[in-house]
């Protein structure tokens, strides 16, 4: 289900990457200081060694440069030949040049010169002619292809009706397979500006439009730049090979350095139309022949339809080479040109841009660098943040393009703090899980829950996946997870995703879009619950308060046989929740709760690698009977007592077996006595396992011998310990050794001396022989250790972090004043 489960959305690529992560788990113990090596905001933070970025693009770049490097030096060459001619030739020699010399230089100066200085201006052509996405078929770096084909042909693509056009973009983005076909069809028809014109798509001339838009154009000025370049070739090698400049008259003086002039200009003019038609063959080289922008489209792994995003790349970075240093295109990259495009108004670019985005956010050889220069970059998260609240179907690919990017920036807790830090940001994550209630009607009722499933126009589970899984790895952060409680509605949405009917959990052929709805939800609601401190105590209010949480939590244990994890996780909410008292008696007065918890914590038949999903619910049992008289009778109702017995005897239910039968005994008040006085039957248990544990299941079997002894008659605690085959004075001992064993409160046993002193004081009460069994092995000693260390870890019965919840009836103090004045009567 983690990384095999089927969205069931069709649009490219959108199986989403299921990187669960571990959350937030309530505390019954006060945990361990320890330094967080992974995912934590400081390691982070430390710059570390990394090998060099591998980046496809630097390819373009450097071909960029190096055409840039030809066609500035053509187009000096081509500036100094036309000033020679201007200046020399046309200024000094026009009137006693040849007749076909004055032809020739002024037809090489007007193509040369139109080219030269219209040679920006192609590029710009060609540059606007990307602007189309609807192009990605047809016209995928077509206008630069390769002169293989036929001129003839070149004319009829270029000639093509537009209707033929768009027919054939659309079989190559079928072909392709990137999107699914609603999405093509929204694309095909996409929304534009509609007070600008698209600059690819504008009519120069207002008729035969389909041939003077700029994307014909810019095909054909590429090709009057080939035929002007070779016409000037023809021209130059001509006059070089003839060398026929007229007779010079001897003595002739005006017209002697006349030849020379005429060489040194055909020779320039040459020179230029060779390095331009250089520099063009050298682009059908790597392009058309060796493939360079397929191979580096590959390499970023951007799929078919990605040729367009590397043409516009190339042709941004070459057109910085020409028009300003050649070096400036160097300074480009994939990345912060996609973030570029994201910013604009463009449907168009924002498509490319996030796009791009997307497939390198969760590349696994682009993803650290990317992600890394997204999330410094307030203005881009800023944008991709408001993306989200974009619901046109025909924006659909982009919003879902900004959801993964930002899904994949939560994994750092940094990148977190940043997103929960933009104004608007929960509230437009919430807008990405499609679910409603209606407003209004009347007070006595509640309206019906709506799901906004897959449509022919849209997929909505794909956002309600990932809008969880944003929640899910925002809700590390503590502070975050009061922002979340904070947003209107989205606590009821998430809980609503919660809900599984009996047909979806025992159906084994549910759709697994569902249950990773529902297991989605569980998480967030578990890392919520599980908060610490005043947020904590607020969302664990909130959630309990609305009115379907404890119900859909009941039937996932019911139902979820089939699903344990869903079972693990409902119970560790259940766990979180019962820490508020509130929250205690809403679960234990919903039908059922307690019997099903039992059901699981009892289940023989559970496999083995299930078992901590039985572990969980003896751990929420004992939670839900802690300081609730409601529940312990509740309980005690249920008639568990046998079984809570016999289950002191398994290695894996023990513990939190223990923990039920002390609460019980401590909480269920005076007018249970009967009903508690079969717990007696677990006393050979518990000492058996007070003489040979130690740490954590000594501690739990102490403090329960101290509650089921005070329902014990002495004589029956004598038989006990006949039964156990061993007397009161090994006991005694073993209590005192537990004191010098732990002189200081341990945060693993926080409670093992309280409990220890406690049944001490039991077994001392009109017991002469245990008062001196205790004296002679150092108990007084022992006592007075424990008053010179006590702490406020020993307060409390569960903590929640470091701070402590539950306090204590009995200080420790008085415990060990009561004990040190029954020692002191012997």
């Amino acid at each position: 289900m983690e990384s095999e489960g089927s969205v069931h959305v069709e649009i490219s690529e959108l199986n989403a990457r299921l990187s669960e992560t571990g959350s937030v788990s309530p505390a019954i113990e006060p945990q361990t200081c320890s330094v967080e090596t992974k995912n934590s905001s400081t390691a982070d933070s430390v710059s570390q060694t990394r090998p060099a970025i591998r980046a496809p693009e630097k390819k373009l770049t450097l071909f960029a440069l190096r055409l840039a490097v030809l066609e500035k030096a053509a187009s000096g060459i081509g500036t100094l030949g036309f000033i020679w001619a201007t200046v020399v030739l046309l200024g000094g020699f026009a009137i006693t040049l040849d007749k076909t010399d004055f032809w020739f230089i002024t037809v090489i100066l007007l193509i040369e010169g139109t080219r030269i200085f219209s040679r920006s201006h192609e590029l710009e052509w060609q540059h606007q002619a990307t602007w189309s996405i609807t192009d990605v078929g047809i016209n995928s770096f077509r206008a630069i292809k390769s002169s293989s084909s036929s001129i003839l042909r070149k004319v009829k693509t270029i000639f093509r009706p537009v209707f033929n056009s768009r027919k054939a973009s659309n079989r190559s983005r079928k072909i392709s397979g990137m999107m699914r076909q609603a999405s093509r069809q929204n694309w095909d028809h996409k929304k534009m500006p509609s007070r600008t014109w698209t600059s690819s798509e504008v009519p120069l001339l207002p008729y035969a439009k389909w041939v003077f838009i700029s994307r014909n154009v810019s095909k054909v000025l590429y090709w009057l730049q080939l035929a002007s370049a070779t016409a000037c070739v023809v021209l130059s090698m001509i006059k070089l090979i003839h060398r026929n400049y007229g007779e010079i008259e001897k003595g002739d003086t005006d017209k002697r350095n006349r030849k020379s002039a005429l060489i040194i200009f055909y020779s320039l003019a040459l020179a230029e139309a060779l390095l331009f038609l250089m520099e063009k063959a050298y682009w059908e080289w790597k392009v058309s022949f060796r493939k360079l922008l397929d191979e580096v489209n590959m390499e970023c792994n951007l799929g078919e339809s990605g040729m367009i995003s590397i043409k516009r790349f190339f042709y941004d970075a070459y057109s910085k080479c020409v028009n300003g240093s050649i070096f400036d295109g160097l300074k480009m990259d994939m990345v912060s040109f996609a973030m570029e495009l994201l910013d604009s108004n463009s449907p168009d670019e924002q498509f490319i841009g996030a796009r791009i985005l997307r497939k390198f956010a969760t590349s696994k050889v682009f993803s650290d660098d990317t992600l890394q220069k997204i999330g410094i970059n307030l203005s881009v998260m800023e944008r991709l943040v408001e993306m989200l609240n974009w619901k046109d179907p025909q924006e659909e690919e982009i919003r879902y393009s900004a959801t993964e990017i930002l899904s994949k920036l939560a994994e750092k807790r940094q990148n977190s703090v940043r997103i929960a830090g933009i104004p608007g940001a929960m509230e437009s994550i919430s807008c990405l899980l499609h679910v409603s209630r209606s407003h209004g009607g009347a007070t006595d009722q509640i309206s019906e829950k709506r799901i906004i499933f897959d449509d022919e126009n849209y997929g909505s589970w794909a956002f309600n996946h990932l809008g969880l899984l944003i929640l899910k790895k925002l809700a590390r952060d503590h502070d975050i997870c009061g922002k979340i409680g904070n947003t209107r509605g989205l606590l009821p949405k998430i809980i609503d995703f919660m809900h599984a009917e009996e047909r979806v959990l025992t159906d084994s052929s549910a759709a697994p879009s569902q249950i990773l709805s529902v297991k989605r939800s569980l998480q967030v609601l578990k890392m919520l619950a599980g908060t610490a401190g005043t947020a904590g105590k607020q969302l664990r209010k909130e959630i309990s308060e609305i009115v379907f949480t404890i119900s859909y939590i009941r039937d996932i244990l019911r139902y979820g046989k089939k699903h344990p994890q869903l079972q693990m996780l409902a119970i560790e909410v259940l766990t979180s929740l019962a820490i508020e008292e509130d929250a205690t008696e809403r679960i234990g007065s919903t039908g059922g709760v307690l019997k099903e918890l039992f059901n699981i914590f009892f289940n023989e038949e559970m496999p083995e690698n299930q078992s901590h999903v039985r572990v969980a619910a003896g751990e929420a049992l004992s939670m839900l009977v802690l300081e609730s008289k409601n529940d312990c009778q509740r309980i005690l109702k249920l008639r568990m007592n046998q079984k809570l017995v016999k289950a002191l005897e398994s290695p894996l239910l023990r513990i939190n077996a223990a923990r039920i039968l002390r609460n019980l005994c401590v909480y269920s008040g005076e007018d249970c006595f009967e009903q508690l006085k079969g717990l007696t039957d677990a006393g050979p248990a518990v000492l058996q396992a007070i003489m040979n544990e130690e740490n954590k299941l000594l501690e739990v079997m102490v403090g329960v011998a101290a509650c089921i002894f005070k329902f014990m008659s002495s004589q029956e605690a004598s038989n006990t310990f006949k039964r156990v085959r061993f007397p009161e004075s090994d006991l005694a001992y073993k209590l005192v050794q537990s004191l010098k064993n732990y002189q200081y409160p341990s945060i693993k046993v926080p409670n093992i001396r309280r409990h220890a002193i406690e049944l001490a004081i039991w077994m001392m009460k009109d017991n002469e022989a245990n008062i001196l069994t205790f004296s002679r092995v150092g108990m007084q000693h022992e006592l007075e250790s424990v008053l010179d260390t006590t702490s406020e870890l020993e307060s409390f019965n569960i903590f929640s972090g470091t701070v402590g919840l539950c306090r204590h009836r009995t200080t420790i103090q008085t415990l060990v004043e009561t004990a040190m004045k029954l020692l002191a009567e012997n």
